[in-house]
C-alpha cells in the first residue's frame, strides 16, 4: 500500500506511463547489408529541462566491420545528422575505444563486435509530463566484409517525457560499459613522440606508483595505437619495446597523405589501447596521447643554420 500527494499524482504517473512505453517497441530495428542498426536510450523517459543519452547500436553480421571517428587510411565514420523536435540540442556522437579492422587487406581503425555510439541530448524545459516525443536522425556509415556498402537510415525512437527517469534496464548497462573503453588521460604516464622522416617513436614512462607497469616483453602483446587525426598510418606494423628503464616505446610510421589540413601537426593525437588498463586498480583500456611532436629534421636544420 502507498500513497501520492496530489502535487505529484501526474508525475508518479507519467513515469509509471513511461516504463510501460520504453519497454515496448522504442525503437524499430533496421537490417541492412552487413549489419543491423537501430536508436536506443539510456533512461525510461525525457525529463523536462534535463540531459539524457540515446544511441546508435550497431550490430555487425560475422565478418563485418563499421569504422571509429577516425578511420584510418581507408573507411568512412558513422555519423548521424539529427532532425530533433523544437527545443532540443544534440552533443558530437561519441565513440568507444576502437579495435584494429581490416578492409581487405588493409588494416584500419573500426568495429567487428556490436557498438554502441552515444549522445548527450538536452530537452526543453517546457515538454509535459505524458507527451511522447519522436528523437530522429539520419545515419550514415560504411559497413566492409569482402566487400564494402554505404549505408543511411533514418532512424526513430518514441520515448515518454515524465518527472523523473529510470536506468533502462536492457540498455543502460550497454551505455556503461561502452564508457568504460572511452579515451582517458592519466597523469601516471608521461609520453613524449619524436620524428625522423617518416618514422615517429613515441616513449611512455611510468611517473607514478600508481601506473601498471609491463611484465616484460610478453605484457607488450595487444597493444595498438590508433591515430586521431590521420598523421600515423594505420596500415603500417607497429613496433612496441621496453627499455632498461622501464620504458616503453612505440614505433610508428606517418601516412603518405595528411588529410588534416594546415600542415603538419605540432602534436601527436591519438589512443594506445592496452587490455587491462594502464593504472593499478582501474580497467580502462584507452590512453589518450597528445603529446608535443619534436622532429629531427627540424632540429639538424636549426643547427646546420647555426
Amino acid at each position: 500500500m502507498f500513497s501520492i500527494h496530489p502535487a505529484g499524482a501526474s508525475c508518479a504517473a507519467s513515469r509509471f506511463a513511461g516504463c510501460v512505453l520504453s519497454c515496448l517497441a522504442a525503437s524499430v530495428l533496421q537490417a541492412q547489408t552487413g549489419l543491423k542498426i537501430e536508436l536506443v536510450p539510456e533512461t525510461t523517459a525525457i525529463v523536462p529541462g534535463e540531459a539524457f543519452r540515446a544511441g546508435i547500436l550497431i550490430q555487425p553480421e560475422p565478418g563485418w566491420h563499421t569504422y571509429w571517428r577516425q578511420p584510418g587510411i581507408v573507411g568512412v565514420p558513422t555519423r548521424m545528422a539529427w532532425e530533433l523536435p523544437e527545443g532540443f540540442s544534440a552533443g558530437e556522437l561519441e565513440y568507444p575505444g576502437p579495435e584494429a579492422v581490416l578492409m581487405f587487406h588493409i588494416k584500419a581503425q573500426g568495429f567487428k563486435r556490436d557498438v554502441l555510439l552515444q549522445t548527450r541530448i538536452t530537452a526543453p524545459g517546457h515538454l509535459k509530463p505524458g507527451e511522447t516525443v519522436t528523437l530522429r536522425g539520419r545515419a550514415s556509415w560504411m559497413c566492409c566484409g569482402n566487400t564494402c556498402h554505404p549505408g543511411t537510415q533514418i532512424l526513430e525512437l518514441k520515448m515518454p517525457v515524465a518527472c523523473g527517469a529510470e536506468p533502462h534496464v536492457r540498455w543502460a548497462p550497454v551505455f556503461e560499459r561502452e564508457r568504460e573503453t572511452f579515451e582517458r588521460e592519466s597523469s601516471l604516464w608521461e609520453v613524449e613522440a619524436e620524428e625522423n622522416g617518416m618514422t615517429v617513436t613515441v616513449k611512455l614512462r611510468p611517473a607514478g606508483a600508481g601506473a601498471r607497469l609491463f611484465a616484460g616483453e610478453a605484457g607488450t602483446e595487444g597493444l595498438r595505437f590508433f591515430t586521431e587525426d590521420g598523421w600515423i598510418n594505420s596500415d603500417e606494423e607497429q613496433a612496441f619495446t621496453l627499455t632498461d628503464d622501464g620504458a616503453l616505446k612505440v614505433g610508428l610510421t606517418r601516412a603518405e597523405v595528411f588529410l588534416g589540413g594546415g600542415g603538419p601537426p605540432e602534436r601527436l593525437h591519438g589512443v594506445l589501447r592496452r587490455e587491462g588498463g594502464w593504472e593499478k586498480g582501474q580497467s580502462w583500456p584507452c590512453l589518450r596521447i597528445a603529446s608535443k611532436i619534436t622532429r629531427r629534421d627540424a632540429l639538424k636544420d636549426l643547427q646546420t643554420r647555426r
